[in-house]
């Protein structure tokens, strides 16, 4: 990265001012040692949720509730949040985050689990948005059930895309990448999406699914 870039990439993240609820989520992201998407990460999610007017949200790998947080910012009053991780702590802090932000609890439905099993059963093409943030190992399985239950016209958004930016180099070929590329090939290769990759965080691969059938 050059400095120009690395110069533009920081202005990114500080332009974006997150709330007491956020800064208090990220803090304790920190104490139980789990990953928080970056601030500009988080003004996209709200982005996406805001111009697809997504009244249902999925989330793979809920964290603390930062990511989440981000989702509900720009979903309507309505909206609901699911939201999907495997380890209980996780799911507590997550309920803690959206209980500071004022969040009502029918609004959040967070289910504990193996997200691979969790995603089979949610029914087809139901969900407007769906946001996959977790261990890079499952990303092609996580990519193919979001799409699957993704609406016509609904939004796919893939974290850390990028293998903590090892998807770039041709020589790298650790599981992590390898299965992140798998998973970037499943989304180039489907003639219903229509992906781009955003260079912000560890990276975002967007992809909007076609409104026909």
């Amino acid at each position: 990265m050059t400095d120009k870039s690395a110069a533009l990439a920081a202005y990114a993240e500080a332009a974006i001012l997150e709330d007491d609820a956020l800064r208090a989520a990220r803090a304790r992201a920190q104490e139980l040692g789990a990953t928080a998407v970056s601030p500009a990460t988080g003004a996209l999610l709200s982005l996406f949720t805001r111009i697809a007017d997504a009244q249902h949200v999925v989330e793979i790998g809920t964290g603390v509730g930062v990511s989440g947080l981000w989702l509900l910012a720009g979903m309507p009053s309505t909206g609901v949040l699911t939201t999907i991780d495997p380890e209980p702590e996780h799911h507590r802090a997550a309920r803690q985050a959206f209980a500071d932000a004022g969040i009502a609890p029918g609004r959040t439905r967070l289910i504990t689990g193996a997200p691979t099993d969790v995603l089979t059963r949610l029914a087809d093409e139901t969900y407007d948005v769906v946001f996959i943030d977790g261990p890079l190992l499952s990303y092609p399985a996580y990519v193919t059930e979001a799409v699957r239950i993704l609406r016509p016209g609904g939004v796919l958004v893939v974290n850390n895309a990028s293998a903590d930016g090892d998807i770039a180099d041709p020589d790298s070929d650790d599981p992590r990448t390898f299965t992140a590329r798998e998973a970037a090939r499943l989304i180039a290769d489907d003639d219903r999406l229509l992906p781009a990759v955003v260079p912000v965080g560890t990276g975002l691969l967007a992809a909007a699914k076609s409104r026909a059938n």
